[in-house]
Protein backbone atom coordinates (compact mmCIF):
# COMPACT_ATOMS: atom_id res chain seq x y z
CA UNK A 1 0.00 0.00 0.00
CA UNK A 2 1.37 3.39 -0.96
CA UNK A 3 1.52 6.46 1.24
CA UNK A 4 -1.00 9.21 0.41
CA UNK A 5 0.64 12.10 -1.36
CA UNK A 6 0.40 15.75 -0.32
CA UNK A 7 -2.48 16.47 -2.72
CA UNK A 8 -4.59 13.68 -1.26
CA UNK A 9 -3.94 14.87 2.30
CA UNK A 10 -4.74 18.47 1.31
CA UNK A 11 -7.99 17.36 -0.40
CA UNK A 12 -9.07 15.33 2.64
CA UNK A 13 -8.37 18.25 5.00
CA UNK A 14 -10.29 20.63 2.69
CA UNK A 15 -13.29 18.27 2.55
CA UNK A 16 -13.21 17.92 6.34
CA UNK A 17 -13.11 21.69 6.83
CA UNK A 18 -15.98 22.18 4.37
CA UNK A 19 -18.04 19.56 6.18
CA UNK A 20 -17.31 21.23 9.52
CA UNK A 21 -18.30 24.64 8.10
CA UNK A 22 -21.55 23.21 6.70
CA UNK A 23 -22.46 21.57 10.02
CA UNK A 24 -21.65 24.79 11.92
CA UNK A 25 -23.78 26.86 9.51
CA UNK A 26 -26.65 24.41 9.92
CA UNK A 27 -26.47 24.52 13.72
CA UNK A 28 -26.35 28.33 13.73
CA UNK A 29 -29.29 28.59 11.28
CA UNK A 30 -31.34 26.19 13.42
CA UNK A 31 -30.54 28.09 16.62
CA UNK A 32 -31.44 31.44 15.03
CA UNK A 33 -34.72 30.05 13.69
CA UNK A 34 -35.68 28.79 17.17
CA UNK A 35 -34.60 31.94 19.02
CA UNK A 36 -37.45 33.98 20.49
CA UNK A 37 -38.41 37.13 18.58
CA UNK A 38 -36.98 40.30 20.04
CA UNK A 39 -39.11 43.37 19.52
CA UNK A 40 -37.93 46.96 20.14
CA UNK A 41 -37.87 48.06 23.78
CA UNK A 42 -37.91 51.54 25.27
CA UNK A 43 -36.06 52.51 28.42
CA UNK A 44 -37.80 55.03 30.67
CA UNK A 45 -36.05 56.98 33.44
CA UNK A 46 -37.63 58.88 36.35
CA UNK A 47 -36.62 59.64 39.93
CA UNK A 48 -33.32 57.79 39.58
CA UNK A 49 -35.08 54.61 38.48
CA UNK A 50 -35.38 53.00 35.08
CA UNK A 51 -37.69 50.47 33.50
CA UNK A 52 -37.36 48.56 30.24
CA UNK A 53 -40.65 48.72 28.37
CA UNK A 54 -41.61 45.96 25.97
CA UNK A 55 -44.27 46.64 23.35
CA UNK A 56 -47.93 46.65 24.37
CA UNK A 57 -48.45 45.58 20.77
CA UNK A 58 -46.13 45.37 17.79
CA UNK A 59 -46.42 44.17 14.19
CA UNK A 60 -43.51 43.59 11.82
CA UNK A 61 -44.26 45.48 8.63
CA UNK A 62 -42.15 43.11 6.54
CA UNK A 63 -44.13 39.96 7.32
CA UNK A 64 -47.20 41.00 9.32
CA UNK A 65 -46.10 38.98 12.37
CA UNK A 66 -47.55 40.56 15.51
CA UNK A 67 -47.18 40.31 19.27
CA UNK A 68 -49.85 41.63 21.63
CA UNK A 69 -48.49 41.57 25.15
CA UNK A 70 -50.90 44.29 26.31
CA UNK A 71 -48.75 45.14 29.33
CA UNK A 72 -48.62 48.62 30.78
CA UNK A 73 -45.36 49.41 32.56
CA UNK A 74 -45.16 51.77 35.53
CA UNK A 75 -42.49 54.10 36.82
CA UNK A 76 -43.10 56.62 39.62
CA UNK A 77 -42.72 60.22 38.45
CA UNK A 78 -42.45 63.30 40.63
CA UNK A 79 -44.30 66.37 39.37
CA UNK A 80 -41.86 68.98 38.15
CA UNK A 81 -39.12 66.45 37.33
CA UNK A 82 -38.99 65.14 33.76
CA UNK A 83 -39.53 61.59 32.61
CA UNK A 84 -36.89 60.62 30.08
CA UNK A 85 -37.47 58.09 27.33
CA UNK A 86 -34.74 56.33 25.37
CA UNK A 87 -35.87 55.17 21.93
CA UNK A 88 -34.14 52.27 20.18
CA UNK A 89 -32.82 52.98 16.68
CA UNK A 90 -35.69 51.16 14.97
CA UNK A 91 -38.17 53.52 16.67
CA UNK A 92 -36.04 56.68 16.51
CA UNK A 93 -35.62 56.31 12.75
CA UNK A 94 -39.34 55.73 12.13
CA UNK A 95 -42.20 58.21 12.25
CA UNK A 96 -43.37 58.14 15.89
CA UNK A 97 -45.76 60.02 18.13
CA UNK A 98 -46.01 60.27 21.90
CA UNK A 99 -49.43 60.74 23.43
CA UNK A 100 -49.07 62.14 26.93
CA UNK A 101 -52.02 61.95 29.32
CA UNK A 102 -52.18 64.64 31.99
CA UNK A 103 -54.62 64.67 34.87
CA UNK A 104 -56.15 67.54 36.82
CA UNK A 105 -56.86 67.19 40.57
CA UNK A 106 -60.57 66.62 39.74
CA UNK A 107 -59.66 63.58 37.58
CA UNK A 108 -60.18 65.27 34.21
CA UNK A 109 -57.68 63.93 31.68
CA UNK A 110 -56.05 65.94 28.92
CA UNK A 111 -54.04 64.43 26.05
CA UNK A 112 -51.15 66.17 24.38
CA UNK A 113 -49.22 64.88 21.39
CA UNK A 114 -45.60 65.33 20.37
CA UNK A 115 -44.00 63.62 17.41
CA UNK A 116 -40.78 63.07 15.51
CA UNK A 117 -41.57 66.33 13.68
CA UNK A 118 -41.05 68.28 16.93
CA UNK A 119 -37.51 66.91 17.40
CA UNK A 120 -34.28 66.77 15.39
CA UNK A 121 -34.03 63.86 12.94
CA UNK A 122 -33.44 60.42 14.48
CA UNK A 123 -33.77 61.65 18.07
CA UNK A 124 -33.08 58.81 20.53
CA UNK A 125 -33.93 60.62 23.79
CA UNK A 126 -37.11 62.42 24.80
CA UNK A 127 -37.81 64.42 27.92
CA UNK A 128 -41.46 64.59 28.95
CA UNK A 129 -42.70 67.35 31.23
CA UNK A 130 -44.48 65.93 34.27
CA UNK A 131 -46.17 69.22 35.19
CA UNK A 132 -46.57 71.56 32.20
CA UNK A 133 -49.10 73.64 34.16
CA UNK A 134 -49.61 73.96 37.92
CA UNK A 135 -52.84 71.90 37.87
CA UNK A 136 -51.65 69.18 35.47
CA UNK A 137 -49.74 66.02 36.39
CA UNK A 138 -48.42 63.42 33.97
CA UNK A 139 -50.53 60.26 34.43
CA UNK A 140 -48.91 58.28 31.65
CA UNK A 141 -47.94 58.16 28.01
CA UNK A 142 -47.85 56.00 24.93
CA UNK A 143 -45.21 55.86 22.23
CA UNK A 144 -46.82 54.91 18.94
CA UNK A 145 -45.53 53.95 15.50
CA UNK A 146 -48.25 55.00 13.09
CA UNK A 147 -48.82 53.63 9.63
CA UNK A 148 -51.00 55.04 6.87
CA UNK A 149 -52.49 52.60 4.40
CA UNK A 150 -55.18 52.50 1.76
CA UNK A 151 -58.24 50.41 2.51
CA UNK A 152 -58.62 48.17 -0.55
CA UNK A 153 -62.41 48.01 -0.14
CA UNK A 154 -63.04 51.76 0.04
CA UNK A 155 -59.88 53.30 -1.39
CA UNK A 156 -59.70 55.59 1.66
CA UNK A 157 -56.47 56.31 3.47
CA UNK A 158 -56.56 54.86 6.96
CA UNK A 159 -54.37 55.34 10.03
CA UNK A 160 -53.34 52.54 12.34
CA UNK A 161 -50.57 51.79 14.83
CA UNK A 162 -48.08 48.98 14.24
CA UNK A 163 -46.07 49.60 17.42
CA UNK A 164 -47.27 50.73 20.84
CA UNK A 165 -45.55 51.06 24.22
CA UNK A 166 -47.63 52.12 27.26
CA UNK A 167 -46.26 53.63 30.50
CA UNK A 168 -48.11 54.78 33.59
CA UNK A 169 -46.47 57.37 35.83
CA UNK A 170 -48.01 57.25 39.33
CA UNK A 171 -46.84 59.65 42.04
CA UNK A 172 -43.99 58.15 44.09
Amino acid sequence: MSKPNVRTIFALVAVGLLALAAVTAGVVAYAVSKAPKHYPELTVFANGESVVVEPYGYCELSNGECVNDESTYYIPATSGKPVQVSLPTSVAEAPWIVVTVYERPNGEQIERIVSFIDYPSKTHFLSLDTQPEPELRLAGFEVRLPIVYTDPATGQEMYDVHGLWRVGTPQP
